[in-house]
């Protein structure tokens, strides 16, 4: 808005937006948006406002996943590139891997159409990217320089179980599931165009149905999704997954809700499911990914062993020591 080439002594790196708003309506791009957005329609309407007027605001990693074809992801990533123009580039998973990145560090949306990071070190920098206010850039030939980084990510991908890597309780990821189209429109994309400067007046004119909540505006809460959740389990690893299981199904037996444990209470548990542990494994999902504190000193608590006399049931039995306790709704949470 007001778009200003020189500000002060300063160049304006934003490339100006050749549309100009006028009064009008855009019944292919409302239903654009709420294909991908579904449920979270007024969410995703606040997203693309916020990225209009307010660019420098930190938003959220879109997430966009379907295993299905014909789905409209790449139509919604086009919109986006015809909204923004040149404020918009497309990427590759491995432009983000590159020590280059002067072509796109400046832009206001990087997108990515078939995103396949899942190596750890691509998530974290990815994570990072999208909180960062800054950012070295580097071109061949010339020296690093520090700009600020104000990017946000877009990003699509056939794979719905492991497209990144999202650990539990990752809140810098909005991931959508988006279903199959049921026709097939090959103007599609010219009558979204068509009705950019409509939707733009749209824009500056709309009340924001949300208020900041978090460094990437939206409350945690309010974008968490069940596509989320499956990224999420599938991200978990064997043990961490056998050890849920194991204290689910005793819960499950023993009618109770929370467990209490130390950690050689949990190898003979699972020598039995024939899985081969190491302690310190069982204290790397404990303490690092569950996230658990041990009682402050020794004390008495109950905890439950295998009753072989009973068909490999269990059996409460009392113990002391510095114990870990568990509920039923944090297993579950994810």
């Amino acid at each position: 808005m007001n778009y200003q080439p020189v500000v002060g002594k300063f160049l304006n790196l934003y490339e100006p937006i050749s549309h100009k708003p006028m009064e009008g309506t855009f019944p292919c791009i409302q239903s654009l948006v709420h294909h991908i957005f579904g449920e979270q329609y007024k969410l995703g309407m606040d997203y693309l406002q916020l990225l209009y007027l307010q660019p420098v605001q930190k938003l959220p990693i879109l997430l966009l996943v379907s295993e299905e074809r014909n789905t409209g992801k790449s139509t919604f990533l086009n919109f986006l590139k015809a909204v923004f123009q040149n404020n918009v580039t497309f990427n590759t998973n491995e432009d983000f891997r590159s020590q280059f990145n002067s072509d796109w560090a400046g832009k206001l949306l990087i997108m990515v159409d078939e995103v396949l990071l899942n190596r750890r070190e691509d998530s974290e920098r990815l994570k990072n990217l999208s909180t960062t206010f800054n950012y070295k850039v580097e071109a061949k030939g010339k020296d690093r320089d520090e700009i600020p980084f104000f990017s946000k990510f877009v990003q699509c991908s056939n794979n719905e179980h492991l497209p990144v890597i999202i650990d539990a309780g990752e809140t810098r990821y909005w991931v959508r599931r988006i279903s199959h189209l049921k026709s097939d429109d090959t103007d599609f994309l010219q009558k979204l165009i068509a009705e950019i400067p409509a939707f733009l007046h749209h824009l500056t004119k709309r009340q924001l149905s949300t208020k900041r909540e978090s460094r990437m505006w939206f409350n945690p809460q309010q974008i968490q999704t069940e596509a989320l959740r499956t990224i999420i389990r599938s991200n978990r690893n064997r043990l961490e997954i056998e050890m849920a299981e194991l204290f689910l199904e005793i819960m499950d037996v023993m009618e109770v809700d929370s467990i209490s444990f130390c950690l050689n209470d949990v190898m003979p548990l699972l020598v039995s499911s024939m899985m081969k542990v190491e302690k310190g494994q069982v204290r790397k999902v404990v303490q690092d990914i569950w996230k658990l504190t041990p009682a402050s000193n020794s004390l008495t608590y109950t905890t439950y062993e295998l009753n072989f006399s009973q068909s490999c049931h269990y059996r409460p039995v009392i113990r002391v020591g510095r114990y870990y306790t568990i509920k039923r709704e944090k297993l579950l949470e994810v």
